[in-house]
């Protein structure tokens, strides 16, 4: 396996992923649930930087990384030191996590930061590892951070590690809000009750948002019920959203509590500011199947 360790900064976004539905289809034996859902990549992102180092060091800052511990618990950290062993080697490199998206909040901020970590690091250290090679080895680092190798629309099933392509999809934005609250995802999944949901049956493609949103409004986030109960204050963010102009779909993302409002493309430029402590990004949702692109480096 080649290494060459580069000498220069390379910087990676870690785009947010959005549930458009979720649909919680089983239980395991051992105890994690099964899922069938369409995951898409708005421009919201937190951005990570890699520089030679001689060891490991995160540091953590921006706007939303007040909380979060720059240690061996964090899983850009993990991701790191996940990626050295399979390449054979000491992790080493100093790490900048420039945090923009809210935490513990239903849009894989913390796996799109690992599925950055690998993708930056296996660059910075010269490991050649192919997209498939970084999918495998996300897996044990959590359900969405396979998903997020990518940062492409992509169907997610089994436990997060069953990818396939998505259907084809329409130009459409998406206006992403917050509520100022983190939701433990252990706690949503504890507060579902009823039965499992089938599968979807999607077409191979929608012609436009209007479309799209019809047919997503037919299917449903099985886990928004109990991330009410346990939060109302998702409940504000969707009336929020729903009362927006032009605004053809709104639903939770994930566990909660962001949730997202879906328009037609070029629509939500002119959303207003939203309740304050609440995080908001508007804006066009990557449709266009192209893996994420690096930025800098």
């Amino acid at each position: 396996m080649p290494c060459r360790s580069s000498t220069a900064v390379l910087t990676e976004r870690a785009p947010a992923k959005v549930n458009l539905y979720l649909h919680v289809t089983g239980r395991r034996a051992d105890g994690y649930h099964t899922l069938d859902s369409l995951a898409v990549f708005p421009g919201a992102a937190d951005v990570l930087r890699a520089g030679p180092a001689s060891s490991l060091t995160l540091t953590v800052g921006g706007p939303m990384g007040r909380d979060l511990s720059g240690g061996a618990d964090n899983l850009v950290w993990r991701a790191a030191e996940r990626l050295a062993a399979a390449g054979g080697m000491a992790p080493r490199a100093a790490l900048v996590l420039d945090k923009h998206l809210p935490v513990a909040s239903g849009i894989g901020g913390g796996s799109a930061d690992a599925a950055a970590a690998l993708r930056v690091l296996n660059r910075a250290w010269g490991l050649g590892l192919d997209g498939a090679a970084l999918i495998a080895l996300a897996g044990p680092l959590g359900a969405d951070v396979a998903v997020c190798v990518q940062s492409r629309p992509a169907m997610m099933r089994g436990v997060g590690d069953v990818i396939t392509a998505a259907p084809g999809l329409p130009p459409f934005d998406m206006v992403l809000v917050n509520p100022g609250v983190a939701v433990a995802t252990p706690a949503v999944f504890a507060g579902r009750r009823g039965a499992f949901s089938p599968a979807a049956t999607l077409p191979a493609a929608w012609p436009d948002a209007i479309a799209l949103a019809a047919t997503l409004a037919g299917l449903t986030n099985d886990l928004e019920a109990p991330a009410l109960a346990l939060c109302p204050a998702i409940g504000a963010a969707l009336a929020w959203l729903r009362a927006q102009p032009g605004c053809l779909l709104a639903r939770m993302s994930g566990s909660g509590a962001t949730c997202f409002g879906l328009f037609a493309a070029g629509q939500a430029a002119g959303i207003g500011p939203v309740p304050a402590g609440w995080w908001r990004w508007a804006g066009p949702c990557d449709t266009g199947g192209d893996p994420v692109r690096n930025v800098g480096g």
